[in-house]
């Protein structure tokens, strides 16, 4: 008696006994036919080519690894290209949220300047923290210091109270009265 054999259990198996055996055809096709398509979503998103090129490898070696470790068997060509894929646009994520993507930004603040941390995604982020910074001066100088105290120095609402002699009910509706007043500027 035959068995009766799918021909695409036959492919998935013999793409992942390639990638198991690193069958050097197999690796190199799928490593050049998917960097572009990650290049270009890691360049489009800030990202340099140095970077690109590492974070591919990275994710490369790490599906590799997973069909190794029979963590991840590829059914075909562009289940690989999805899974790196998404493994890439991972390690991207990571890397933007690393302290290594941060930059400081300066508020002037009466009291001196106020450095503050910001993940910068894109340049469309940029301009929008330009914006936020110079409406931001706009504001008086209480609402000024309620919100750095606030938002920047993490102060609570009952030791913004007590700088200002208030309830902490009304250092809360001030905080929201003057939070309304920035997004009121930034509006116009």
């Amino acid at each position: 008696m035959q068995k009766n054999t799918d021909p695409t259990e036959n492919i998935t198996r013999q793409l992942a006994d390639a990638m198991r055996s690193n069958h050097e055809p197999t690796l190199q096709k799928l490593y050049t036919d998917n960097y572009y398509k990650i290049e270009k979503y890691i360049l489009n998103n800030n990202g340099t080519e140095e970077e690109t090129k590492d974070i591919y490898q990275e994710a490369f070696i790490i599906v590799w690894r997973n069909v190794q470790l029979d963590k991840f068997t590829p059914g075909n060509e562009s289940e690989v290209a999805g899974y790196l894929f998404n493994v890439a646009k991972f390690k991207w994520i990571d890397h933007l949220r690393s302290n290594h993507f941060k930059k400081i930004v300066h508020i002037e603040y009466e009291e001196g300047p106020l450095e503050i941390i910001e993940e910068t995604i894109n340049a469309a982020d940029s301009n929008k923290l330009l914006m936020v910074r110079n409406k931001y001066k706009q504001l008086g100088s209480t609402c000024k210091r309620v919100l750095t105290d606030f938002y920047f120095h993490e102060k609570s609402l009952k030791a913004i109270a007590a700088h200002f002699n208030w309830t902490e009910a009304t250092a809360r509706n001030n905080k929201y009265r003057c939070l309304q007043q920035l997004r009121t500027l930034l509006k116009t």
